[in-house]
């Protein structure tokens, strides 16, 4: 599921470029976009909480396991990080990209913006969070160099250095976004992360907005539309499976996936606005998806080891009892398991008194 959760939210997250220009067209603002867009997400989760209570609690999983081993936040410190991630970084970043798409073509943006899955990597590596593997290795570059013909295989693309300084700030924005992210997802249930970063989001456009003297939003039934499309699709849907997808796979396999998206932003260009795939797109877009189904098998066969592994044997001691034994001791067994299967599905241990 995990791979699957982080392709549904680059999926979604590519359809917003489209959704915006649609709304450029019917007269909203970025300014109103990015304040009608995290205000109506905040809205619309916190119904989704209200109407589902069992979607607050976290499900546990191994990961989750794993941090909750290491020195641990506080309650109120894990809400804070994630009010913070919509004040600071998720404001922040969307803030850059859709000033960045007023000043440059979209599809140099994605370019510019994609450079991140490289920077995510390379963090969580130098961070000691992830391992960068042969494997991992092949495919980013794979999914780079895909990511790379896809948009360059696109003609008459104009070149504007303040949107390409504001493209690459918004990649370093959302690299810092994900790597804090992955230090909270195992905390808190997706919904309720999404729903805390988009009213952290939707306070500091607001607070920015009142400074300003506020934001026109007089635009006609088609503007609302195309708003709804964004709230709804490419933000609702897009970040609790993005959050979901990245608590199963980690930060670095979830941004190599997330590199999906600018195929499903070109793919879209051509059907909705005329344009056309060259061979050269064509052959990028294989790339890209090849090196997700490598991702894909790698954690299938991981999988199907973790399951049926040999030769691993875990030593533990377990205490039976709380009451004193003699001389003040307590009593306990240590325990030797072997997941190597054993005749008939029984798991072998080895008792000695401690």
């Amino acid at each position: 599921m995990g791979p699957a959760l982080c392709l549904l939210s680059a999926a979604c997250f590519g359809a917003m470029a489209v959704f915006g220009k649609f709304a450029y067209d019917a007269g909203v603002s970025p300014e109103s976009l990015l304040l009608v867009r995290f205000t109506l997400a905040a809205v619309l989760l916190g119904m989704v909480l209200l109407l589902r209570p069992a979607l607050r609690r976290a499900e546990p999983d191994q990961r989750g396991r794993e941090a909750a081993s290491r020195p641990t936040l506080t309650r109120g410190r894990v809400l804070a990080t994630a009010v913070g991630l919509g004040a600071v970084g998720y404001a922040t970043q969307a803030s850059l990209f859709f000033s960045a798409l007023e000043l440059m073509d979209a599809s140099l943006l994605a370019l510019i913006l994609y450079t991140y899955p490289v920077l995510v990597t390379v963090a969580a590596v130098l961070l000691g969070r992830d391992r960068l593997t042969p494997r991992r290795g092949a495919a980013l570059v794979g999914a780079s160099a895909g990511t790379l013909l896809v948009l360059l295989g696109a003609g008459g693309v104009s070149f504007h250095p303040l949107g390409a300084l504001l493209a690459f700030a918004s990649a370093i924005t959302y690299t810092v976004y994900i790597l804090v992210a992955d230090t909270v997802v195992h905390r808190l249930a997706p919904v309720v992360l999404s729903a805390l970063v988009m009213a952290g989001a939707a306070g500091t456009l607001g607070g920015r907005t009142l400074i300003a003297g506020g934001v026109d939003v007089g635009f006609g039934v088609w503007g609302w539309f195309w708003l709804a499309c964004i709230t709804v699709v490419s933000t609702v849907v897009a970040m609790l499976a993005f959050f979901a997808g990245l608590k199963r796979t980690g930060p670095s396999t979830a941004a190599i996936l997330s590199t999906f998206e600018p195929v499903v932003t070109t793919a879209l260009a051509t059907l909705t606005l005329g344009e056309t795939l060259t061979p050269v797109q064509r052959a990028g877009g294989a790339l890209v998806l090849s090196s997700v189904a490598v991702l894909q098998l790698r954690a299938d066969r991981h999988h199907a080891r973790a399951s049926g592994r040999s030769d691993v044997w875990i030593a533990r001691r377990v205490r039976l009892s709380a009451a004193p034994a003699a001389h003040g001791r307590h009593r306990g067994v240590a325990l030797r398991v072997s997941t190597r299967p054993a005749r008939r599905g029984v798991v072998r241990c080895r008792r000695a008194r401690s």
